[in-house]
C-alpha cells in the first residue's frame, strides 16, 4: 500500500514516521524533499512517503499523488494560527484527480502540548464532516509518546483492506 504523509511544516510527520518505523523518538530537522520508509503493521506493508511541508515544497506535493492508496494528513494541534492554511492545503490536495480514491487519516498531533485543539475542533476547522464521498477518520496523537498512532493505523489498515 502506498501511503502519503503530508501536512504543514513542523506538524510532526517525520517524528511520526520514525516512531512507527523504529518505535523510538529520533531528533529531526525540517525535511527538505522526502523520507520514505516501509512500515509493517498487522501484516500490511505500508510504503510511507513523508514529504516536507514548508511553503515552497508544498507545490511539489502533487508529484507524489499518483498511486496513493491512503493519505495521512498531520496537523499540529497547537498551531491555531495556521489551521486555515492546513484546511486549504488539504482541500486543494483532495480535489486532485489522482487523490479521488485515497482514504484519509488525519492525525491531530501534539495533543501533549498546552492549548492543543481537540480532534473534534480540528475536524470542524478542516470541515471533514462535509466529506461525504471519501472514507476519513481523525485521531488525536502525540508522536513522542506514540499515543493514538496505532489506533490511527488500525483504522487505516481496515479502510484500505475494505477498499
Amino acid at each position: 500500500m502506498r501511503i502519503l504523509m503530508l501536512g504543514l511544516d513542523a506538524a510532526g510527520k517525520t517524528t511520526i514516521l520514525y516512531r512507527l518505523k523504529l518505535s523510538e523518538v529520533v531528533t529531526t530537522i525540517p525535511t527538505v524533499g522526502f523520507n520514505v520508509e516501509t512500515v509493517e503493521y498487522r501484516n500490511i506493508n505500508f510504503t510511507v512517503w513523508d514529504v516536507g511541508g514548508q511553503d515552497k515544497i508544498r507545490k511539489l506535493w502533487r508529484h507524489y499523488y499518483q498511486g496513493t492508496d491512503g493519505l495521512i494528513f498531520v496537523v499540529d494541534s497547537s498551531d491555531r494560527d495556521r489551521i486555515n492554511d492546513a484546511k486549504e492545503e488539504l482541500q486543494h490536495m483532495l480535489g486532485e484527480p489522482e487523490m479521488e480514491n485515497a482514504v484519509l487519516l488525519v492525525l491531530a498531533n501534539k495533543q501533549d502540548l498546552p492549548n492543543a485543539m481537540s480532534a473534534s475542533d480540528i475536524m470542524k476547522a478542516l470541515e471533514l464532516q462535509k466529506m461525504q464521498h471519501r472514507k476519513w477518520f481523525i485521531q488525536a496523537t502525540s508522536a513522542p509518546t506514540g499515543d493514538g498512532l496505532y489506533e490511527g493505523l488500525d483504522w487505516l489498515s481496515r479502510a484500505l483492506c475494505s477498499k
